[in-house]
């Protein structure tokens, strides 16, 4: 069950990831990266792995945008 609600916090979270890739809207990932921390910790109570690792991805992508943007861009 935590790990059906950690995949669906992560799904809620890659989509505006995705679109916050394009040049000029990185600051939406100021946003997105508390959403998916939740739903990592929430895939830590789980004993599968799908939920935890999606939002692994999606915090660490955000936080390369976010270094590579300078935290605005």
């Amino acid at each position: 069950m935590f790990n059906l609600l950690s995949i669906l916090i992560g799904l809620a979270a890659l989509v505006p990831a995705l679109i916050a890739f394009v040049p000029l809207f990185g600051w939406m990932y100021w946003f997105i990266i508390p959403v998916a921390v939740v739903g990592l910790a929430i895939g830590l109570l789980s004993s599968r792995n799908g939920g935890r690792n999606l939002n692994l991805v999606v915090i660490l992508v955000g936080l390369a945008r976010l270094m590579i943007g300078h935290g605005i861009f």
